[in-house]
């Protein structure tokens, strides 16, 4: 499985692209043009998380899943899209995509992690969102998690000790750290993250990609 990291919280795992903020956002060096991607997954509505969806999405004929009331409104705007809902679980392709909590701020709809579960690769990746810790973190560990993708770049979502804190509850087999380093006000440094995790971590910098 390719897993690519496209800065903040973006990152593109085989044929689904997960919060694809590029332009605009000063650590990513991908275009929207040069993204080929069949879904496109998005946690909530702020700008640095939707980015160049509805572009990416149109060009490649792509379908946005979000929570309903983003879908509805990303819809109207002339993209192809699946909405659905926290505890939700749909199947595109080979992918399934299950909708789960995630504690933070949106205006349309509720913001949401995803489990993706891809069954040729049977590899089962958590994509947090933007989130604080939360105890129900265990419920998702019990979907065994292969990869975790969590935010540590405190402020806005968890930082270092909480994410440390995430891993033990979620019990990942390994972590990609995310949303940090994209502006001063988020700027950590993940080998403190790394350090002091229990499980193996992947330090990615924005357009590095790992097969897993």
């Amino acid at each position: 499985m390719n897993v690519r990291y496209l800065g903040h919280s973006a990152f593109i795992i085989e044929d689904l692209l997960i919060d694809p903020y590029l332009s605009g956002n000063p650590k990513c060096m991908t275009a929207p043009e040069d993204i080929e991607c069949s879904i496109i997954c998005l946690t909530h509505d702020h700008d640095d998380h939707v980015g160049d969806a509805i572009e990416i999405g149109k060009s490649n004929n792509a379908v946005i899943v979000a929570i309903y009331d983003l879908a509805k409104d990303v819809s109207s705007k002339g993209a192809r899209t699946e909405g659905m809902n926290i505890g939700g679980t749909i199947t595109i392709g080979d992918w399934d995509i299950k909708m789960v909590e995630a504690l933070h701020s949106s205006n349309r709809g509720h913001p949401a992690g995803f489990i993706l579960k891809h069954r040729k690769f049977n590899t089962t990746i958590y994509h947090a969102g933007d989130t604080a810790l939360f105890s129900d973190m265990r419920l998702i560990g019990d979907e065994g998690i292969d990869i975790a993708l969590l935010p540590i770049g405190d402020r806005y979502t968890m930082g270092i000790k909480d994410a440390l804190r995430a891993v033990d509850l979620i019990r990942p087999e390994r972590v990609i750290p995310m949303h940090y380093g994209t502006t001063p006000a988020i700027s950590v440094n993940p080998e403190d993250f790394m350090q002091d995790c229990p499980v193996e971590v992947e330090i990615l910098k924005p357009g590095e990609e790992k097969e897993f």
